[in-house]
Formats: structure tokens, sequence, C-alpha cells
């Protein structure tokens, strides 16, 4: 009899140590698609975010960047993964106004959002050397020239702010996309263009830039003397902004996303994690599953509203 249960004990030793292995996470590298090239603001937050994260947990990160048709290859990289965990994949809003604008053929909720965890303001930029530098300037200057002030911005999140921005403020005026944000920042600074929407890590180190206004509730303590949109006499803009996160595949195990918003939480509340992005305004915060899809779907019926104006 005590053979016959040693035979069956050992029988079931490895059935035990397997399903110890499948419940153990991570067991083996996460990888982390960063949709955007190297050397791009996403991709120098996701490797922060991999140092960063090495304080609290012995899991290895490897950062894989699959940059393409504005997010697309990315993301449908991500679905070609199982729904396991070990695929996170760095995002931003720009990947949503991407898929409204560019009609991606993928299910927005195909992704679980799990992580918001930066956000930053957007920012009404003009030349500080010119005659049109505060708010009341740019309304004025566009009211006396209807339809002919020129706005810049890469298109999708920024292009969306200047619509937003002409409707609260009864202007109308030219927007003109540059695919990258130096460009139309130099557009300004030589006076080709009046207003650059953009974020404010942009006026840092260009001093013929200035914020005439910032998108929040309350002014930053980094940029105290810059008003928010609400005192320019703005209303209704009070948050917007270009946030960055993660998401996984939909229907990872909840043991996963639970051990995802423990690292999640202890990453944000790091000091060194805080300084290096509250540097440039950004505001560190960590918005759960729950709360973040229920973002990026008003945020999609905003782009699809906007777009289509």
């Amino acid at each position: 009899m005590k053979r016959l249960v040693s035979v069956v004990l050992l029988a079931l030793m490895p059935l035990c140590a397997f399903a110890q292995a499948k419940g153990a996470f991570p067991s083996k590298p996460i990888r982390i698609v960063v949709y955007a090239a190297a050397g791009g603001q996403l991709d120098i937050t996701a490797r922060k975010f991999v140092d960063i994260a090495s304080k609290y947990t012995k899991a290895t990160f490897v950062v894989e960047n699959k940059a393409g048709a504005g997010g697309l290859v990315g993301w449908e990289y991500v679905l070609s993964q199982p729904s396991d965990g070990y695929t996170l994949m760095a995002v931003t809003k720009t990947l949503i106004a991407n898929h409204v604008k560019d009609e991606f053929d993928v299910d927005p909720m195909s992704l679980d959002w799990v992580a918001f965890l930066i956000n930053d303001a957007e920012a009404i930029i003009t030349n500080a050397n010119s005659k049109v530098r505060t708010i009341q300037d740019i309304i004025a200057d566009a009211k006396a020239r209807p339809g002919q002030q020129i706005w810049v911005a890469p298109p999708g999140v920024d292009e969306v702010m200047t619509y937003k921005f002409w409707d609260k403020a009864g202007i109308t005026g030219k927007y003109v996309p540059y695919d990258a944000g130096g460009q139309a920042m130099a557009a300004v600074i030589g006076q080709q263009a009046t207003v650059y929407v953009g974020n404010p890590v942009d006026v840092r180190g260009k001093p013929d830039l200035m914020m005439a206004a910032i998108s929040s509730e309350n002014r930053f303590s980094q940029f105290p003397t810059v008003p928010t949109l609400k005192e320019s006499g703005i209303k209704g803009l009070d948050s917007e902004s270009f946030w960055r996160g993660f998401a996984l595949k939909k229907g990872s195990p909840a043991s996963v996303i639970a051990w995802y918003d423990d690292l999640f939480a202890k990453v944000s509340a790091d000091p060194d994690w805080r300084q290096f992005n509250e540097k440039d305004g950004m505001e560190v915060v960590h918005y759960k599953k729950d709360a973040f899809n229920k973002i990026v779907e008003s945020e999609i019926k905003d782009f699809k509203a906007y777009f289509k104006k």
C-alpha cells in the first residue's frame, strides 16, 4: 500500500510543478512593445519605466520597437500574441487619435487599457517676440483676420486641440500639419505661423517660445506665471492632455493585471520616476483598468466628433 501511495505521489509531482510554474507570473521575460521608433519620448519613457521597475521586481523586461502605420503595426503585433500578460504595450493618446483618423481595422477595446500613468497637459504656445503672445492677443488677431491665422502641430491630438480651442474661443484659422513637432515650432519661431499646440516640455531650451496658457484646473508650480485656459477666458478645456500608459491584450488573467497594478503603483510613487516626469510639467498619476478604459471610450467619441467636423 505504501509503495502504491509513493508511486501515485511521484506521478503527481510533475503535474504540481507544472501548475506552480503556470500560476507563477512572471516566469519568463516580459516584452514591452513601443509603437514608435527608438529615441522618441514614448521609447524613452518605456525604458525609464523598466529602469524604475527593476527596484520592485526581479522580472525581466525587454523593450521592442515596432513602428509603422501610426501605431497599427505594434497594435497588431500585440494582438497576435497570447493573452497571458507577457506582451505589454506602451500607449499614448496619439494611438487613439490615429485609430479614429486612419480608421484602423482593429477594435479599440481589443486592448485592456490597464495603466494611465502620465498626464501631459496641452499648451498653447506662441512666439515670445511677436505681437501675438497671449490668449487675448490670439483671439483679437484671429477676429481681425478671419480664417487667416496659422496654427501648426503634428496631426492627431494637437490637431484636435486646435479645433477645440477655435470652437470654444469663437474663432477660425488655418491648421497646417507638420510631421514633426520641431518643424512646427520652427515655423512659429520664424513667424511663418502664429500658434503651436503642444506640451510644456516643448518650450524647454527655446527662449523664443512661450506658453500663452495651459490646459489645467490650476496653474503648474513649475510654471507659476503661465495662466490656465480658464483664467484666460476659455472655458471647457481644463483637462486636455497627452497621456502615456500601458495596455495588455484583452483577456489577460485578472491575477496578472493585479500583479501589474501593484507594480504600477510602486513605480508611480517612486521619487526618481516622479522627478523624471514632473521636471517637464507632466503629472504622475495611476488610473487602473476600469477608469482608463472609460477614458479611452470617451476620447474615441470625442475624436470622431471633431474629425467629422
